[in-house]
């Protein structure tokens, strides 16, 4: 509960109910699905109204809104892994966990991913890529006190970025931790646009390649950002050939693992 300006404290309800308006423009995704959900519980006859549909509507912030924060809290720094997973589309496993805890991270993941953001047959050719590559899905075990991880992978990006979450930790703003997810996806899209302009660029231009070599180097995130754009150019020639080159480049000076 929380204290209220006229000095009464307020129910966790009132709460709720006063940030719903704040719930529906920043959780607008997650509140979407938990109504797919209110309407697959809801019977013909409507007799589930007091058994089912009240408790289930009473529960949307904890199962919309708070995900977020219990992932923050949980992972700590390890946020970074999951933050790389999203980005790149990486299969996840969730292994001796309980409900809660898988569907918050199942929910976190499809929230910082990249999905509606960029070309729907990018990602749909980034997920059958890592989908193939059964050794890369990345493993979460949550038997101890803190999750332990196999095949995880991370970048200075995801770093930084996680760090930015913990920051922030303590108070744990469901609200705020929302708009710095937005925030990192905004950034990672600005960057692949940067990168594919880059390699037009270098399709006809030397000093072009330069750059986009350099900017892999030092953006933090090169190696998700060459694994989407190496996909996307697939089926352009001139602009594969550029990739390649980076690739080639980038390897040469152990920045980035070879992307298969």
């Amino acid at each position: 509960m929380k204290r209220s300006s006229s000095g009464c404290w307020e129910t966790e309800q009132t709460f709720k109910t006063e940030h719903f308006e704040n719930a529906e423009n920043t959780f607008r995704l997650e509140l979407d699905k938990y109504l797919e959900g209110l309407k697959s519980n809801l019977e013909p006859e409507m007799n589930n109204l007091e058994t089912c549909i009240r408790p289930y509507l009473s529960s949307w912030f904890e199962d919309a809104v708070l995900p977020i924060t219990r992932v923050v809290q949980l992972f700590q720094e390890d946020l970074a892994f999951l933050l790389h997973a999203a980005l790149s589309s990486t299969p996840f496993e969730v292994k001796e966990s309980n409900d809660q805890t898988k569907n918050d991270i199942a929910r976190f993941l499809s929230a910082a991913s990249l999905e509606g953001l960029v070309q729907e047959g990018t990602m749909a050719s980034l997920c059958i890529a890592m989908t193939e590559e059964p050794q890369k899905s990345l493993v979460i075990v949550c038997s101890g006190p803190r999750p332990c991880f196999h095949n995880a992978e991370s970048n200075k990006f995801c770093e930084d970025w996680a760090q930015a979450f913990l920051n922030h930790a303590e108070g744990g703003n469901p609200f705020l931790f929302r708009q710095k997810l937005e925030n990192f996806k905004l950034k990672a899209i600005q960057d692949m646009n940067n990168l594919k302009r880059f390699i037009r660029q270098a399709e006809t231009s030397h000093y072009s390649l330069f750059k986009c070599y350099m900017f892999l180097k030092n953006c933090g995130n090169g190696d998700v950002l060459l694994k989407n754009v190496k996909v996307e150019h697939e089926g352009m020639p001139e602009a594969r050939n550029v990739v390649t080159v980076l690739e080639e480049f980038m390897y040469e000076v152990a920045a980035l693992t070879p992307v298969t």
